[in-house]
């Protein structure tokens, strides 16, 4: 074989080039003899399209496996099994079989490859490692099934998958592993460039079911031959690398079982049609979670190489900006009013969910706790580096407790957990600063009191203050933030509105509209007499001049609504502007308190 097609970069090309020519053929011949997905009330696309592309993504991967790969048993147990994955996937696409009979077939694959001495070596127990890597293997499985949800959603974030688990294979000189994976990421990318969105073509249970077991099963291919580093990088890497199916399928699950309704029926209540009820495009919401997929790929790669505690830590991190940005997603209605009214009827752990969801001082405590403990442990990090096996280490662990009970002492007392996390203001920075500096002040006592101070740094309680006080406001803007990382796009049924007046009533008016996107207003921009208000940006929106402007304004803006933001506008003034609105054929109101319609006949 020449040595160039021994290169994973040669092997990626030649697969994505077949799998874009088989992607074609199978997308023509779905069309000829009719083999396509029809719109359904609980599913996204909206016309016909083409299925069985799987059959593209395997063709493309047992061709450049089979051909160009040097084979290994665990490489034939891994491809054979998946093989078998992509014919149970295949059946179920034309005779819509029985998900039980689909269990079965995922069971029967899962045995091959446990059976062959491939599992997660977590306990040291077989036969519960056994099982552990069966529930993987057929988790992961269903999770691809699961996501594959909305145009080119399943396909990339597989790919990013893949390519991450290619760079780990790189680095412990996995060169056979490699070149099947490597093989695996050209196919699913030459077929993205069918199904990413407007997708011409899906993959079909065929293609996910085959996608999902090759994915679960190869990252078994990294725990042989000693290779792991332990316990936590056994179970850290894979699920980090495919977090994204995982955190989907968890969100999905626990959502759907609260609303009294079945984990594996279908609906339109993924992570990804949730963003896209917030407003992005199917294009932007599949990106964003791309961008999820590859810091979580990023993350895998630094966990194999950092130190244990410092691996939790960004973990840790990671996990709890994923959570806040679940609590905001979990708020986004997805069912109708009739379901909801209907969900806290019949489930009533629902409803004491719900009842609770109002009182979310529990969740707001644990996660101070963790922010608290990640901060401390930061401080130490910044200042003595890698700690862990130093005399440091020790303080550290004997203090954090003494941290812990004086600095939520110290929240709490201060009025921390009084606050609206949506409504977080500049009153609650200067409360936050309080508590945070009550607490370092108390937990310095607490240390000085228990500890004598013997060894301790001052430094570390500094540090330790900066880092928590950034990390408490960041949690609380926390929503504020994912709002403004997801803007509402302008949308056909949206009323153009001009806000009149660029003070504080105007810049209340702009955020009661971000807040009530229900009203289906956007603001184009301010209009104000105000001659040094001319040109200047509020939130993002330019602040027109008002005087003798305001009729080209509406003109070139196409301004549909003027919405008065005070009350002290002049009898003459107030009647040119309801003039200039007769002219223009814009409407006029009052938005104060509440939005008020203007006579202007």
């Amino acid at each position: 074989m020449p040595e160039i097609l021994k290169n994973p970069f040669a092997v990626t090309s030649i697969s994505f080039v077949l799998a874009i020519i088989a992607t074609y053929l199978v997308r023509e011949t779905a069309r000829r003899f009719n083999f396509v997905a029809k719109p359904k009330s609980d599913r996204w696309h909206k016309k016909p399209t083409a299925m069985y592309g799987g059959i593209a993504i395997f063709a493309a991967t047992v061709f450049m496996y089979a051909v160009l790969v040097p084979k290994t048993q665990e490489s034939l147990v891994v491809v054979g099994a998946s093989a078998l994955l992509f014919l149970v996937g295949l059946l179920d696409d034309y005779l819509n079989i029985k998900p039980y009979q689909k269990l079965i077939g995922q069971l029967i694959g899962a045995t091959i490859v446990v059976g062959f001495g491939l599992t997660l070596p977590l306990t040291g127990n077989e036969i519960i490692d056994i099982w552990i890597t069966v529930f993987w293997l057929i988790g992961i499985t269903n999770a691809i099934n699961l996501l594959d949800n909305m145009d080119g959603l399943a396909a990339g974030i597989s790919a990013i998958a893949a390519f991450s688990l290619a760079i780990g294979f790189g680095a412990n000189g996995q060169s056979n592993d490699l070149l099947l994976i490597s093989a695996f990421v050209g196919a699913l990318v030459g077929f993205l460039a069918f199904n990413f969105n407007p997708a011409s073509i899906f993959m079909g249970d065929c293609g996910s079911m085959f996608v999902g077991f090759l994915l679960s099963s190869s990252v078994l291919l990294s725990q042989t031959g000693g290779r792991s580093r332990g316990i936590f990088s056994i179970l850290a890497v894979p699920v980090l690398i495919l977090f994204v199916p995982i955190f989907d399928t968890t969100f999905v699950t626990i959502l759907r079982k609260l609303w009294g309704r079945k984990a594996s029926q279908g609906g339109r209540d993924h992570t990804s049609h949730r963003l896209v009820a917030l407003g992005l495009s199917e294009r932007a919401a599949v990106l964003m979670l791309y961008a999820f997929a590859i810091i979580a790929g990023t993350l895998s790669l630094f966990v194999s190489q950092l130190q244990p505690t410092q691996s939790i830590a960004l973990i840790v991190v990671f996990v709890i900006v994923l959570t806040l940005v679940g609590v905001y997603l979990s708020k986004v209605k997805v069912y109708e009013e009739q379901q909801e009214e209907l969900a806290l009827q019949n489930n009533a752990v629902f409803g004491f969910l719900v009842n609770i969801s109002y009182k979310r001082r529990l969740f707001e405590v644990l996660l101070d706790a963790l922010l608290i403990t990640l901060s401390y442990y930061s401080a130490y990090l910044l200042l003595f580096g890698s700690f862990e096996q130093s005399g440091n280490w020790e303080l550290f662990l004997k203090s954090l407790p003494i941290l812990l009970i004086l600095k939520l002492g110290a929240f709490l007392v201060v009025g921390v957990y009084r606050g609206i996390w949506r409504y977080t203001s500049i009153g609650d920075f200067i409360t936050f600063t309080k508590a945070v500096v009550f607490g370092s002040v108390l937990s310095v006592l607490g240390v000085l009191l228990f500890y004598r101070f013997q060894n301790f740094s001052r430094a570390v309680f500094i540090v330790d203050g900066l880092i928590l006080f950034i990390a408490i406001v960041g949690s609380r803007m926390a929503f504020r933030l994912i709002r403004q990382l997801i803007p509402s796009p302008m949308r056909g049924e949206q009323r153009k509105v001009l806000i009149y007046g660029a003070g504080d009533g105007g810049e209340m008016v702009l955020r009661e509209l971000k807040n009530n996107p229900q009203w289906n207003y956007q603001a184009i921009g301010f209009v104000d007499d105000d001659p040094l208000k001319k040109d200047k940006v509020i939130h993002g929106l330019k602040v027109f001049g008002g005087n003798g402007f305001l009729p080209m304004i509406c003109a070139e803006k196409e301004v549909e609504e003027i919405l008065i933001s005070f009350r002290k506008l002049s009898d003459e003034r107030l009647e040119e502007v309801k003039e200039v609105c007769r002219e223009a054929d814009v409407s006029l109101k009052r938005a104060l308190i509440k939005i008020e319609s203007i006579e202007i006949d």
